[in-house]
């Protein structure tokens, strides 16, 4: 299925809005103007939408569509890693560009961005629109600072846990009820399968012990004092920091941990799931990812890293994110995208109008139909076109886990907590639960304070 815009209802607004739209070649034609700002078809302003890579084909369409008789919108490339795109638009921010009108933004970057002034609010019915009752908790939580709305959630990631049926069925594991790490582990070591995970020296890593800690109950940073930036109080070093160490280090000891475990990343795990004819673990794996990761096995039926048929495909389970503590709920994770408006921008009021566009029920259906980016609105998990593109028990799988998934830390200083996390926790294989925590808890509060240097 491909995004078109017939029955798509747009806004209208004064001055116009909802005249003829660009071309997609008017829209590529814009990219080559020397000043971003200033050039425009018939002299009209352009909005610059910085995105990242996924799901770039149908952005570009949504650019397109929402592009008015008052502006258009303008499709700018930012690299691949999420930290990258963070310093690229920090330097544009924080030299006050006007050119910066549409942001599409980690969840974890927002609270820093509209810290530092660089994010204009949404306010009265503008918020009331783009977080209103139909948006997922974990999804509008990601949005807010200080009360305030800083952005409209566009679309939201969470993790499941991804199985070949027959290896859970061999390890006579009960995928119906919730299962622990410590099962999943044990399971992959004795029955010929891998367990993969994202644990390189990245966030990734980061989001993968945020979930086991909140897993057991407890975070990172305490929540209720994470507004204070520098200020806030650091309680990785606890029982629930512990446990999550155990897994990591049960994992790096074991003998279900893939052989590039301490640089793998999303994509690095997606072939041990179909392992090629003769591999040393060829039962396939238990794989903790994204929700992108359906629509990769579908894409690669038949080749090289996919499912060879349909019963391999079929073979593909899916269930919720493991326990790391058994009788205690799993915190999966949350990601996504929300769509920030530059608070130096020349213009404000049609940047926020953007937003809105881009991120309406629409356009979320586009990008989860197309692209196997999830709704960060309940209601459009009922669109008759999801329903079809994808099973719905793993609709509803990923609409629960979203609306009571756990973030990472809402910080001002969200940054310097990640790098501070990778560097003590990094590799898996020297995690200890007698230590780790502690020495990164003390590190962590030295950075904070100014004491230590990343």
């Amino acid at each position: 299925m491909s995004s078109t815009t017939t029955g798509r209802s747009r806004r209208s607004a004064p001055g116009g809005r909802g005249h003829r739209r660009l071309g997609a070649a008017a829209v590529s034609a814009l990219l080559g103007c020397t000043l971003l700002s200033a050039c425009g078809s018939e002299g009209k302003p352009v909005l610059n939408w910085y995105i990242n890579p996924d799901g770039q084909a149908t952005l570009e369409k949504l650019a397109d569509q929402c592009s008015t008789g008052d502006y258009d919108i303008a499709i700018q490339l930012l690299p691949a890693s999420a930290t990258d795109q963070r310093t690229q638009l920090a330097r544009r921010l924080a030299a006050g560009d006007s050119t910066t009108d549409l942001m599409s933004l980690d969840p974890v970057f927002v609270a820093e961005f509209a810290n530092a002034g660089w994010l204009s609010e949404f306010e009265g019915p503008d918020a009331e629109e783009v977080v209103d009752d139909d948006v997922l908790s974990g999804a509008a939580e990601t949005v807010m600072w200080e009360d305030k709305v800083y952005a409209a959630p566009q679309w939201a990631n969470t993790q499941v846990l991804w199985y070949r049926k027959s290896l859970a069925e061999a390890a006579g594991l009960d995928m119906s009820q919730p299962v622990t790490w410590e099962q999943v582990i044990d399971a992959a070591a004795d029955n010929d399968g891998t367990v993969g995970v994202q644990a390189n020296r990245y966030e990734g890593y980061v989001v993968w012990i945020n979930s086991l800690i909140q897993g057991a109950g407890g975070n990172i940073i305490d929540p209720e004092t994470v507004e204070d930036g520098k200020d806030a109080e650091v309680t990785v070093d606890s029982e629930a920091g512990a446990a999550a160490a155990e897994v990591i280090q049960k994992l790096a000891s074991s003998d279900a941990a893939q052989a590039d475990l301490s640089v793998s990343n999303e994509g690095t795990s997606l072939g041990a799931m179909y392992p090629a004819e003769g591999a040393d673990r060829a039962a396939g794996e238990f794989m903790t990812s994204w929700t992108f990761v359906y629509k990769n096995y579908v894409d690669l039926l038949g080749k090289p890293g996919g499912p060879a048929d349909d019963a391999a495909l079929e073979d593909l389970g899916w269930a919720r994110y493991p326990q790391t503590v058994e009788g205690e709920e799993s915190k999966p994770p949350i990601g996504g995208i929300d769509i920030g408006v530059g608070a130096f921008s020349d213009n404000v009021d049609w940047a926020k109008e953007a937003a809105k566009c881009v991120s309406d029920p629409e356009a979320q259906r586009d990008l989860a139909v197309n692209e196997g980016l999830m709704p960060s609105r309940a209601s459009v998990y009922d669109d008759p076109e999801l329903v079809e593109a994808f099973p719905e028990d793993l609709l509803t799988l990923w609409r629960e886990s979203i609306d009571s998934g756990g973030p990472r830390p809402k910080s001002a200083f969200y940054s310097q907590i990640s790098s501070a996390i990778q560097s003590r926790w990094h590799s898996p294989g020297s995690v200890d639960p007698g230590s780790t925590p502690e020495e990164s808890a003390k590190f962590l509060r030295d950075v904070l304070s100014g004491k230590a240097l990343l």
